[in-house]
């Protein structure tokens, strides 16, 4: 598949027009869930999905009991779509399992959780564990069955802000009832779990720090790509690179067939402006694209048990409870740690006068500050 010089200047254009709108991370992604957000149904105030979340701010964090719930996937990714600051994948590849988690005496949805199957390259990891698992297929399969990964752990605002509810979601990730959901489900023997900040240096702290024993930081990621072209934008060039081609860009049932298409179409106007000063100015363009990215913050927890590494990389089967920490894992200890952190939080923005009250969701039509 080639472009002629004439149609890769058309798409080298495209791709600066379309690029030069974003400064930062926040500006991309705020242009990127509007177009989301305009692809949804609207409903009439007062009747929309917004109103199954949680909205009983006087409620005290001791008051309080959760359940997770599987709503289904399509609803879960409604309700996700309007209150994370994040494009929401409605496909993931491997294993997933996805809860909506509902405070049990208002019947309110306070956030969201997504685990699946790790990436299969990650800096820290490997460095902790000393090894990329993608030299051969024992080494990778064993990987994938003791270890998974959180895709999205997204608490309703107000609720995250009031009450620490980013911290409550990341906790029951790490809970042995997340872990046994999952070894039943998909016959593993988990003892890893992974996630990584929504923003790298954009911001300062992430929900997940002050997490240990839950969660333990183990590092920044590399970040060196450049986002994805979505919405109208990406399908026009789609339509125009077939049209000129006239060959298919990518496979429809392939997965992350976005990001595909759009390294694709670089790779492509690269060989076609080859020598040329276009080339220096189209190369530009992505080089400022990729600035756009940033290095995230990895976190992980090992449910628990002290020889996880070894486990992971093969070398036992057998896994060790480690005495100080396992127990802590057990949903209810996980529920007690937060309610006290959630209570020191809650009292201290009711006595300076700063618990929120008003939903967030980018249905509105409000301004949402994106790095919150």
């Amino acid at each position: 598949m080639k472009l002629d010089k004439d149609s890769a200047l058309y798409c080298a254009k495209y791709m600066e027009d379309y690029y030069y709108h974003f400064d930062r991370i926040d500006d991309y992604m705020r242009s990127q869930k509007l177009g989301q957000i305009a692809e949804m149904d609207v409903f009439l105030p007062g009747c929309g999905i917004e109103e199954d979340l949680f909205t009983d701010f006087n409620m005290h964090p001791n008051d309080m009991e959760f359940e997770l719930v599987d709503i289904g996937s399509s609803r879960w990714l409604d309700y996700l779509t309007i209150i994370s600051s994040h494009l929401i994948s409605r496909s993931v590849p491997g294993r997933i399992v996805q809860f909506a988690v509902f405070e049990k005496n208002t019947k309110k949805i306070v956030g969201f959780i997504r685990l699946g199957s790790p990436v299969i390259n990650m800096k820290p990891r490997n460095e902790m564990l000393g090894q990329v698992f993608t030299k051969d297929k024992e080494t990778a399969s064993n990987f994938n069955k003791t270890t998974a990964m959180g895709f999205t752990i997204v608490p309703a605002q107000p609720f995250g802000f009031n009450y620490l509810g980013g911290k409550l979601l990341a906790a029951i990730c790490c809970s042995h009832e997340i872990r046994e959901i999952l070894n039943k489900k998909y016959n593993m023997n988990l003892c890893l779990f992974e996630t990584t900040s929504l923003y790298g240096t954009s911001k300062s702290v992430s929900q997940y720090d002050g997490m240990k024993p839950y969660l333990r930081f183990k590092g920044l990621t590399d970040s060196h790509f450049v986002p994805m072209l979505d919405g109208d934008a990406y399908k026009k060039i789609k339509d125009y690179v077939e049209s000129v081609t006239g060959e298919q860009l990518v496979d429809p049932t392939d997965s992350s067939k976005k990001l595909k298409a759009t390294l694709k179409i670089i790779g492509m106007v690269k060989v076609a402006l080859k020598g040329t000063a276009e080339l220096e100015q189209f190369n530009k363009v992505i080089q400022k694209a990729q600035g756009l990215t940033e290095r995230k913050r990895y976190y992980i927890s090992n449910y628990g048990y002290k020889n996880f590494i070894d486990v992971v990389n093969g070398v036992s089967d057998t896994l060790v409870p480690d005495p100080e920490n396992y127990d802590k894992h057990h949903l209810v200890n996980i529920i007690e740690w937060w309610k006290n952190k959630a209570t020191n939080r809650f009292i201290s923005l009711k006595n300076e006068n700063r618990v929120r009250t008003e939903i967030e969701v980018w249905t509105s039509g409000k301004e949402i500050d994106i790095i919150r």
